[in-house]
């Protein structure tokens, strides 16, 4: 499942074990992007807080399932193919709708998002695409044109912190060769009034 040798959950001790419960899903299954940390289990702790508070906290206000969509159309630029996948499938269940998500996905493969996303959304994944594939070609004009669609500071900030966490963890799984074997797709922390809680369902 990875390049580096990652401890299993009924091999941990009891210092990663107690961090493995606090993220494990059902059977006591933990993510790949998860288990990597194992041998520095203090990076583990650091990626799940930066992850549940860029993505699952409720002082967010954009959408979830849009910040969902940056990831997995930010994952799809970066060829990660297990954060796309399993990113994806979160957006799914948030969208509610599996049509629409479907053409949201042909629409991210096809490269013609402006045809599925509002002009507001629509602004925000081209800001997504020029960070994560053109990042010091970005100036004050694109955060300008941002506002102009419609996103307030904080929400500029949502999609840049949501923009930039996804290109870490994608560089991370990539360049440890992370595979989907094992994982249950799409799990994702749901709890979004209380950071600490980080379980998966």
């Amino acid at each position: 499942m990875s390049w580096i040798k990652v401890i299993a959950y009924e091999e941990a001790n009891k210092e990663l074990k107690r961090i493995y419960d606090r993220v494990k899903g059902p059977n006591n299954n933990v993510d790949n992007v998860l288990l990597i940390h194992s041998l520095r289990p203090h990076t583990l702790v650091g990626h799940m807080a930066l992850y549940k508070n860029v993505l699952h906290n409720s002082n967010n206000t954009l959408p979830k399932w849009y910040l969902e969509a940056l990831g997995t159309y930010v994952s799809h630029l970066n060829q990660c193919d297990y954060c796309f996948e399993h990113h994806f499938e979160g957006f799914k269940r948030l969208l509610g709708d599996d049509s629409r998500a479907d053409t949201f996905k042909e629409a991210v493969l096809k490269n013609t998002l402006s045809d599925f996303f509002s002009s507001k959304f629509y602004g925000g994944s081209r800001y997504a695409k020029k960070l994560t594939l053109n990042h010091t070609d970005i100036t004050k004009e694109d955060i300008e044109g941002l506002r102009e669609v419609g996103f307030t500071e904080g929400e500029i900030l949502e999609v840049n912190q949501v923009v930039s966490y996804f290109n870490y963890v994608n560089r991370s799984v990539v360049g440890l060769g992370v595979d989907t074997q094992g994982d249950i797709l799409g799990l994702s922390p749901n709890d979004s009034d209380d950071p600490n809680n980080w379980s998966h369902n």
